[in-house]
C-alpha cells in the first residue's frame, strides 16, 4: 500500500468536475478520434452497397428456406446459397479495396523479408507456378467431394430424406465438400492468385495520416503536436519493422507476432542506446491503443453474441470474475505481492482478455508503465505458447470442436490468437472460440468500473477518511465509455439493417476499414510500450518470480475451471446449443 501522504492526495475531494477535461485529457481524445473513425467508416461504405444487394440477399434467404423446409440437413442447395450471401462484403467492392492497399501491414514472407514490401512481377509470377500445382489438385479434389456429395444427396432424395442412414453419408458427403472447399479456398488460393505490390508509398502515406491525426488532440493536452510529430516517425518504424518479422513464415507459424517484437525491439533500443529526448513525446502508449480499443468496441456486436446463447454468457461471465478475484487473492495472501496495481492488472490480463483488460485495469488502479509492461510481457509470451500448445492437445484427444472452442476463447488471452488457435478446430470451433471471446471482451468495462470502486473504497483508503464519491469516476478509465457506446450503436445499427448490416457493417466499416486502423493503432502502441520499458526499473518486480508464478497459477485454475464450466453448459444444462452449432 502507498504511504498516508499519497494516499491523503488520492482521497481528497477534487471538486467539481472541469469542461476542460474534454479537450485536454487522452481518455476523451480516444473517445473523440476513435468516433471520428467509425463516423468516416459509415459515410464512405453505407452510401456505396455492392450491385443489387438486396435482391441477391433476398433470392439466397427464399432458396434457403425452400431448402430448410424440404430436408432435414443443409443441402448444397442450401450452401449454395449461404454462400452466395456470404460471398457479398461491402469490403470487396474496388472503392474499398482501394483503401485496403493505404491500411495493409507488411505482408508474409519466407526467405526475402523484401517481400514483406515489394514484389516483382517476375517474384509474383514464380508464386504463382510454384502454388498452381497444388491449387489445381485441390481444385479438382473439392470438385470430386461435391460429386460424391450430390450423388449422396439425390439417394437421399429419392426416399424423400426418410432413410436416416441415407441422410447421414449425404450429411458426411457434404461435409467433406465444404472441408475441401475450405481448403481449396484458403492459403492455396491466395498463393496461387498473388499479384505483384509496392506498399511503401502506401505505408508513408498512412504514416502522415496517423502523425496529423494523433497531432491534432496532442495539441490540446499537454504533449503538444509539434513534440508528438517529431519522433512519430520512429515508433512507427519500429511498429513496421516489428510486423515484417512478425509475418515471417514460421514466426507466424509458431505464434510469434508483431506485438512481441514490437515490445522486444523496444526494449532492445531503450536498454542499450536509449531513448532520445526528442522521441519521447511520440510513446504514447495509453493514446494509441485507447483510441483502438474504442474501435474495438464497435467490432463486439450482440447479435453474433446472442447465436452463442446462454452457454457462452456463462463460460464467460461467471469464469472470468471468478479466475479474477481467486488470483488477485493468491497474489496477496499466498505469494505476498508487494504491489497491489501489479497483482490487480496481472490477474486482469490473464483472465479477462489480455492487453486491453490491462489497459483498462492499470488506469483504474493507477498502476505503474512499468507494471503494465510485465503484465502486457507475460500475456504476449504465453499467449504465443497456448495458441499453438491448446489446440494441438485438443485435435489429439479428439475433443468436440464446440467444447475445444469455448475452451480456446476463454483462456487464451488475445483475440487476434483465439481465432487463429481456433481455426485448428474447423469452421464451428473457430467460430464459437472467437464469440466466446468477444462475450468475455464486454466483461472490460465492468473490470474497471469494479476495480475503481475497489481501490478507492479499500486500497488507497486512508483510516478515519472516506472517498469522495467523484473519485470513482476520476479513477473510471473514460474511455471505457466509448468502448461501451461504440458496442451498442454498432450493435444496434446491425440489427435495424437485418442481413444487409452484415454486408455493410461487419463485411464493411468493420472488417474494411476500422479493424486494419484498429490493429496498426496497436502495434503502435506496443512500440511505445517497449520504448517506454526499463530493465532496471521493472527488475525489482520480477523478485521471487512472483509475477510468472501469479500468471501460471491463475492461467491453470482458469484452464480447468473454464474447460469444466464449458462441458456442463454445451453438454448438460444447453445441448440444444452444441447441436444448432453443429448443424448450423
Amino acid at each position: 500500500m502507498a504511504d498516508n501522504a499519497q494516499q491523503s492526495d488520492i482521497v481528497v475531494d477534487r471538486g467539481k468536475w472541469e469542461w476542460s477535461e474534454l479537450w485536454k485529457k487522452e481518455d476523451w481524445w480516444a473517445i473523440w478520434l476513435g468516433f471520428i473513425i467509425l463516423a468516416v467508416g459509415l459515410l464512405i461504405f453505407l452510401p456505396r452497397p455492392p450491385a443489387d444487394m438486396n435482391e441477391k440477399l433476398a433470392k439466397a434467404e427464399a432458396t434457403m428456406a425452400v431448402e430448410d423446409a424440404r430436408a432435414p440437413f443443409h443441402t448444397i442447395e442450401w450452401h449454395a446459397a449461404n454462400d452466395a450471401m456470404s460471398g457479398l462484403r461491402a469490403r470487396n467492392e474496388p472503392y474499398a479495396k482501394s483503401i485496403a492497399k493505404w491500411l495493409e501491414m507488411p505482408g508474409r514472407w519466407s526467405n526475402n523479408p523484401l517481400e514483406a514490401f515489394y514484389l516483382s512481377e517476375s517474384a509474383a509470377a514464380e508464386r504463382r507456378a510454384r502454388a498452381e500445382p497444388a491449387y489445381r489438385e485441390a481444385q479438382e479434389a473439392t470438385k470430386a467431394a461435391m460429386e460424391r456429395a450430390r450423388a449422396a444427396q439425390e439417394l437421399a432424395a429419392d426416399e424423400g430424406f426418410r432413410n436416416e442412414q441415407l441422410n447421414e453419408q449425404a450429411e458426411t458427403g457434404i461435409r467433406e465438400w465444404r472441408q475441401a472447399r475450405e481448403k481449396e479456398r484458403g492459403s492455396l488460393r491466395a498463393r496461387a492468385t498473388v499479384q505483384a505490390y509496392n506498399k511503401i508509398p502506401y505505408m508513408v502515406g498512412i504514416m502522415v495520416i496517423f502523425a496529423l491525426f494523433f497531432a491534432f488532440g496532442a495539441r490540446f493536452m499537454d504533449i503538444g503536436a509539434a513534440n508528438l510529430m517529431k519522433g512519430f516517425w520512429f515508433v512507427f518504424l519500429l511498429a513496421v519493422v516489428a510486423e515484417m518479422i512478425g509475418n515471417q513464415t514460421t514466426m507466424r507459424e509458431y505464434g510469434f507476432g508483431g506485438l512481441i517484437w514490437a515490445i522486444l525491439g523496444g526494449m532492445l533500443i531503450s536498454n542499450t542506446v536509449g531513448v532520445p529526448n526528442f522521441l519521447k513525446p511520440a510513446l504514447q502508449t495509453e493514446y494509441y491503443i485507447k483510441t483502438g480499443l474504442v474501435l474495438l468496441g464497435a467490432e463486439i456486436l450482440f447479435s453474433k453474441i446472442l447465436l452463442i446463447g446462454q452457454a457462452g454468457v456463462v463460460v464467460a461471465w461467471v469464469v472470468t470474475p471468478t479466475v479474477l478475484i481467486l488470483t488477485y487473492i493468491f497474489g496477496q495472501r499466498v505469494l505476498k505481492m508487494e504491489s497491489k496495481t501489479l497483482n490487480i492488472t496481472v490477474s486482469a490480463d490473464m483472465s479477462v482478455c489480455g492487453v486491453s483488460a490491462a489497459i483498462a485495469t492499470a488506469a483504474a488502479c493507477r498502476a505503474k508503465k512499468e507494471e503494465l509492461t510485465i503484465a502486457v510481457g507475460m500475456s504476449m509470451l504465453f499467449t504465443a505458447i497456448m495458441m499453438i500448445a491448446l489446440p494441438t492437445f485438443i485435435v489429439s484427444v479428439g475433443m468436440h470442436p464446440v467444447l475445444g472452442g469455448a475452451w480456446i476463447g476463454g483462456t487464451i488471452d488475445s483475440t487476434g490468437a483465439v481465432v487463429a488457435a481456433g481455426a485448428f478446430l474447423g469452421e464451428v470451433g473457430m467460430f464459437v472460440a472467437a464469440t466466446v471471446k468477444m462475450i468475455q471482451n464486454i466483461l472490460i468495462g465492468v473490470i474497471a468500473f469494479g476495480v475503481a470502486v475497489y481501490w478507492c473504497a479499500r486500497v488507497d483508503c486512508v483510516p478515519g477518511q472516506s472517498v469522495s464519491k467523484m473519485e470513482i469516476w476520476y479513477r473510471f478509465p473514460k474511455f471505457v465509455l466509448g468502448f461501451i457506446a461504440a458496442s451498442i450503436i454498432f450493435s444496434w445499427i446491425l440489427i435495424s439493417m437485418g442481413t444487409a448490416g452484415d454486408v455493410m457493417i461487419d463485411q464493411g466499416v468493420l472488417r474494411g476499414f476500422t479493424r486494419p486502423i484498429r490493429e496498426w493503432f496497436f502495434i503502435l502502441a506496443f512500440a511505445s510500450i517497449g520504448l517506454s520499458s526499463n530493465f532496471r526499473e521493472m527488475a525489482h518486480h520480477f523478485k521471487g518470480g512472483k509475477p510468472v508464478i501469479l500468471y501460471v497459477c491463475g492461467q491453470s485454475l482458469n484452464l480447468v475451471l473454464t474447460l469444466v464450466v464449458a462441458y456442463l453448459m454445451y453438454f448438460v444444462v444447453f445441448p440444444h446449443v452444441t447441436e444448432s452449432l453443429m448443424m448450423g
